[in-house]
């Protein structure tokens, strides 16, 4: 009985909209880098690379603000490397997005060791400060108190417009659905494939920087597949920002209830607690198979 009454609450549900702006700053990323129509399978690489910058530069400075940007800059710089092999030297995409992966694992893994003489985290600092003026405010004094999550639920609105309203936005699709009839109006595909990736690129760096700010630290595998989720939760919301959001907070909740459950002290196996956001990341995928329409260029060399 206690444990339904923790899963209807306010505060759980609080926990559920925080928890999400990882998911979707990682599928919003995704979802610009697709409909310009190049898969990007390094969101993962993305958010664990920027976690680290954000905590190294944050330690080395003494400033957030300096570790922010310097975590965004490196991620852009990645972007750019990403976008050579892909959109320059037309590499298959699932392969150097895999590569990156792999990549940027084992490069944080060794400047851990080499610069924090740990395998497992850094030391701790002062993440970014919370919001005080909704601090006092129940619910709402839990959420609005971080400024990723605020910027989440603007970027529902501020994506679906460059997307659909804007003529960046019509040209960027138009790279990703048919790139050669775009050319042949004068758009420079490629780009508006190079603007999709370094948006992807940013955004995917803000949710690493999310994470490591939350925690307090960087500990290895901390990003912990999230990066994955939020392409199902793409692919889930049909490439459209509001079905987005919400295909993300499904996986928000589920992560949510694993927390509670592990608090709770329940007697479920705790290998079955942790496994049930990655479960459900399959089980809504089968769900959701063939009835989803990528852009039509989506992954096609150009």
């Amino acid at each position: 009985m206690e444990l339904i009454s923790s899963v209807i609450s306010l505060t759980f549900l609080a926990q559920v909209l925080r928890l999400m702006t990882p998911y979707y700053l990682g599928a919003s990323g995704a979802n610009f880098s697709e409909r310009g129509g190049v898969i990007n399978i390094a969101i993962e690489g993305f958010m664990n690379l920027a976690a680290f910058s954000f905590v190294l530069f944050s330690i080395l400075t003494g400033n957030v603000t300096a570790g922010f940007i310097c975590a965004v800059l490196i991620n852009l710089l990645f972007s750019l490397f990403f976008s050579y092999f892909t959109v320059k030297l037309k590499i298959n995409q699932i392969v150097t997005g895999v590569g990156f992966n792999l990549l940027i694992a084992g490069l944080t893994k060794f400047l851990l060791v080499y610069i924090f003489n740990s395998s497992s985290n850094t030391e701790r600092f002062e993440g970014i400060p919370d919001l005080e003026i909704f601090k006092g405010i129940p619910f709402a004094g839990t959420v609005l108190s971080d400024y990723m999550t605020i910027f989440c639920f603007a970027l529902i609105f501020i994506s679906g417009f460059v997307l659909f309203r804007t003529k960046y936005g019509l040209r960027l699709r138009s790279a990703g659905e048919n790139p050669y009839a775009a050319e042949s109006l004068g758009v420079n595909v490629r780009l508006y494939k190079l603007s999709g990736i370094l948006i992807s690129g940013f955004l995917s760096s803000l949710a690493g920087i999310w994470l490591a700010s939350n925690q307090n630290s960087y500990s290895d595998g901390m990003i912990a597949g999230r990066g994955y989720i939020a392409l199902a939760a793409m692919i889930i919301g049909k490439w459209k920002p509001v079905n987005i959001f919400f295909a993300c907070l499904i996986f928000s909740a589920f992560e949510a209830l694993e927390i509670t459950l592990q608090i709770s002290g329940t007697d479920f196996p705790t290998q079955l607690i942790q496994m049930l956001p990655y479960l459900i990341t399959v089980l809504v995928l089968v769900g959701f198979i063939g009835k989803t329409k990528p852009p039509a260029a989506d992954g096609v060399p150009y």
